[in-house]
């Protein structure tokens, strides 16, 4: 018999206006706790979710106590447990996730246990964005053909998603071209408010991709976790977290003529950064909101993974509003929503004075401050105004290498690489643009910059201006949405004839899918050593991320993108130099093909209408030719392949039992790798193209796949076996066991060798030993990607010590059952006198009872040092997460019990 509710008295019925209601409630006002009126709104999330879902046992009373208490327990690292309301899947990390679910059901075979039991306990959203390798580009057919080509590439994967929609109940499945999984779920996925059986309460989502953020927007509490969490939380399992700080950024003022949304969030990134905002929600408020468009909303709070937050978060208010009916969402819907918001204590109504709220810290802009800028040349918060861009790049070329140094000779600094291009001559120096891409993830969610780009391109067009043909541009929108506004503004006509046509709806460019330079092309910069450029409006410029002959890599906003590739360089001036030579002879200027905040605000009101988003967005449900031609077996457990080299079983529930593992420590454990400072998540997981001669290829072309046919590492995420490989394979990995050597190897200690890291990986496996990996500060930063940490665990690696962690990526190895220890402030790998050729012993004690969260532990070698670690299983539930070997297998025992 289900126990009564802890908090059923604080179910109210919310009235409609006509008559009859809405539903049913849990009120916070009922609730008659002061403190609430003083809790930001993310917060107000969490105590609604609490209450709501308590039971006193998954969530205690004392949990809601706890974040009511928030100004009080926030700065103390008090763990609270959280259920989100539906869980948000990408393409790339869906397919990992569905894999894992078939291969739990097995598992609950075998174990003769009922498989029906794995099954998403709440929606699942998984929207196919199909990150797009982009091969076609200046063709007015290169939607279709990259399409074709991506149906050809991942027919398997995608039967497999389909085979999986149908499988699971509870799984929405969004096919591939309807657009990116970010903008998706801001225009078309996003609830703001549910109502489920009568009772109603606020849209909450964790996503597999970090910007799942950009869905904060739209005042619903969103953020990336990790594949495994995910999955988790789709069983019914409480995310435990750490009830975060809040950093309240106050807004005023209003953008300056000219001033993108993407200057402002590369601003905004840059001083949450150096603010310090790691693990931290950050609520925007002040008269400056009123200013911003939802789009640009979307857009900062996209960017949140760059800054480090675990979201950006914009309270719903009378803008919010305006765009869910923009967007194709009924009145009465809206009308739910806002009268929901308003009856909790959920809405922003800005023409009413405004109770203080208490903030962790505070931050103000004014937004009149913003100037136009670009981020780079290797970091997202490296942030450059534009009328620095010509001398930041020439320190750059001089300055030693680094996140901003590429140590040029100074008899190279002046190199011209000539070569023919179609016939014609042409030309490349450091600083050429050779990849310039308007980029499906920050900005195409935003009309204003989108159709800015527009008129760039339309200006240009008529001065005479042409990008030059060996640029390799593109255009990748976020929806179909905007494919629709730029035809009715008439803009995509000139953004054609600057070669920026549409390729597709997916990630391109901003996660290693640029596809192929022209061959030329790529001979002038290897040959000569050219430090080339790309521009591109994402969010992610990492080095070797968006191409192995790219090591300048800069952000900047869609209408800048298009003035680069017109300019073909960097190294430019735009306040002095020409940008080009129009028609009649006459030097352009960059201020003759900028558009006036006027000119964009008049194209946006005329060209973006709300059925361009019903439209699109009905049609996303009956599919495609290409998708609906799929045939999917019916089973409900899946037949898996063992010669496939997409989809295979991987080995996380191999020889499983009832009972669990227990904990264990490390014993003379070889280092695998040795790190320092800011190693991503694309340095450790597999991103991008599979290299020619890595492991992966090897193993590839051994099973008859042709060169041509590799694909992307992301397209093979269900394949385990290819995974494993491309763990620790960036190009760009700087290993200190190597001596300063850049590349995916590493030094197999026991005979010196040099070895790529799989491969020595896998030696030490076989000869029974384990790994670690020691790291610097900031291990695992970017990108919450799954494979971060499933990847390392297949290889063998059994503990990370690191300086620090990013928040994600600790929780993903702890999921995977790897050990995350920080080494104690003041201390690494460098002081300590480590070189990685030690053996490493990590003295865990033998019961689960007799660890705690956060506490410290010795770590020895076999040359005799010893120092002090923080094991960072932050929370009880991590503990138990690794006394079970993991996460999944957790979850397995726990509902085999039930």
């Amino acid at each position: 018999m289900a126990a009564e509710h802890p908090f059923k008295e604080v179910l109210t019925s919310l009235p409609k206006p006509g008559g009859g209601e809405f539903g049913k409630f849990y009120s916070l006002p009922a609730l008659n706790d002061p403190r609430i009126d003083k809790l930001p709104y993310s917060i107000r999330i969490l105590v609604e979710s609490a209450v709501r879902n308590c039971d006193n046992f998954q969530v205690k009373k004392e949990d809601v106590e706890k974040i009511i208490d928030w100004e009080n327990t926030s700065p103390k690292q008090v763990e609270i447990p959280f259920k989100p309301a539906r869980v948000l899947l990408q393409d790339f990390t869906g397919v990992p996730a569905v894999v894992d679910l078939a291969c739990m059901r097995d598992a609950m075979n075998k174990l003769g246990s009922d498989t029906s039991k794995i099954n998403p306990l709440v929606p699942v959203d998984l929207v196919i964005d199909h990150s797009v390798q982009v091969d076609v580009t200046r063709s007015e057919n290169a939607v279709q053909e990259n399409m074709e080509l991506e149906f050809r590439r991942n027919k398997e994967r995608f039967s497999f998603l389909k085979w999986g929609s149908s499988a699971f109940h509870n799984m929405l499945v969004v096919p591939p071209g309807s657009g990116i999984v970010h903008q998706v779920n801001l225009e078309y996925l996003g609830r703001v408010v549910f109502n489920t059986n009568g009772t109603l309460y606020p849209d909450s989502v964790v996503g597999t991709d970090s910007h799942t953020t950009m869905i904060d927007g739209l005042g619903v509490a969103g953020w990336g976790v990790g594949g495994i969490e995910a999955e988790a939380a789709m069983l019914g399992q409480p995310m435990s977290m750490v009830l975060p700080g809040v950093v309240g950024f106050k807004l005023s003022g209003k953008l300056r003529n000219g001033v993108t949304a993407t200057d402002l969030v590369l601003t905004v990134t840059q001083m949450l950064r150096k603010h310090g905002v790691v693990g931290k929600f950050v609520e925007f408020y002040g008269d400056g909101m009123g200013e911003l468009s939802l789009a640009d909303r979307a857009t900062i709070a996209n960017m949140s993974p760059e800054y480090g937050a675990t979201m950006g978060f914009f309270p719903v208010d009378h803008v919010t509003l305006q765009y869910l009916k923009l967007t194709g969402r009924s009145d009465e819907t809206v009308a739910m929503i806002e009268s929901y918001l308003r009856a909790n204590k959920m809405f922003v109504d800005y023409k009413e004075p405004q109770q203080e709220r208490v903030y962790s810290s505070y931050l103000e802009l004014n937004l009149a401050e913003v100037e136009p800028c670009v981020s780079g040349p290797k970091i997202p918060h490296d942030r450059v105004p534009l009328k620095e861009m010509k001398a930041d790049w020439n320190s750059c070329l001089n300055n030693k290498v680094g996140f901003k140094g590429f140590a040029v000779p100074k008899e190279a600094l002046e190199k011209v690489a000539k070569f023919s291009f179609d016939g014609k001559p042409a030309e490349l120096k450091h600083g050429s643009v050779v990849i310039a891409a308007i980029t499906s993830c920050t900005n195409t969610s935003n009309p204003s910059v989108m159709l800015g780009a527009g008129l760039v391109a339309k200006k240009a067009c008529e001065l005479g201006l042409q990008v030059k043909p060996w640029i390799k541009t593109s255009l990748a929108p976020g929806s179909g949405v905007v494919t629709k506004y730029l035809l009715q503004s008439g803009l995509q006509e000139y953004l054609n004839k600057q070669g920026f046509h549409i390729v597709g709806y997916g990630c391109t460019t901003c996660i290693g899918n640029s596809g192929e330079l022209d061959e030329s092309v790529a001979s002038a910069i290897s040959e000569n050593d050219i430090i080339a450029a790309a521009v591109l409006s994402g969010n992610r410029n990492f080095e070797g991320r968006v191409h192995a002959l790219t090591r300048a890599n800069y952000l900047a906003s869609p209408p800048l993108v298009v003035a680069y590739a017109l300019a073909s360089t960097v190294d430019i001036d735009f306040d002095k130099e020409p940008i080009g030579t129009g028609k009649d002879g006459k030097s352009i200027f960059f201020k003759d093909i900028w558009p006036s905040t006027e000119e964009v605000a008049e194209a946006v009101q005329s060209s973006v209408l709300p059925d361009m988003f019903r439209s699109t967005y009905q049609a996303i449900t009956k599919g495609n030719p290409m998708w609906n031609q799929l045939q999917v077996p019916s089973s409900i457990l899946y037949t898996w392949d063992p010669n496939s080299t997409y989809i295979h079983e991987p080995p996380y529930f191999k020889n499983m039992t009832m009972e669990p593992p227990g904990v264990h420590g490390v014993k003379d454990a070889y280092c695998l790798l040795n790190f320092g400072d800011s190693i991503t998540t694309d340095h450790i997981s597999p991103a991008g193209s599979i290299h020619k001669d890595s492991p992966a290829a090897k193993f590839l072309l051994d099973r008859g796949v042709e060169r041509k046919d590799f694909n992307s590492y992301g397209s093979r995420r269900g394949n385990d076996e290819v995974m494993a490989r491309g763990t620790f394979a960036n190009i760009r990995l700087v290993n200190k066991l190597l001596n300063g050597e850049v590349g995916p190897k590493t030094i197999h200690v026991p005979t010196g060798e040099k070895l790529y890291v799989f491969d020595a990986a896998m030696r030490y496996k076989d000869a029974g030993h384990d790994t670690i990996v020691l790291a610097g500060a900031e291990y695992g930063s970017g990108s919450s990607r799954d494979w971060a940490a499933k990847g390392p665990m297949l290889l063998g690696v059994k503990a990370v010590i690191a300086k620090s962690f990013e928040r994600i990526h600790r929780s993903n190895l702890v999921g995977m059952g790897i050990i995350p220890l920080c080494f104690k402030s003041g201390e690494d790998a460098d002081t300590l006198g480590l070189t990685g050729h030690e053996r490493y012993t990590i003295d865990l004690p033998n019961k689960i009872s007799d660890i705690r969260p956060g506490q410290d532990v010795t770590v020895t070698t076999d040359n005799g040092k010893s120092f002090t670690c923080t094991v960072r299983f932050d929370t009880e539930v991590e503990l138990a997460y690794f006394n079970n070997g993991g996460i999944l297998p957790y979850v397995i025992r726990n509902l085999i019990k039930q």
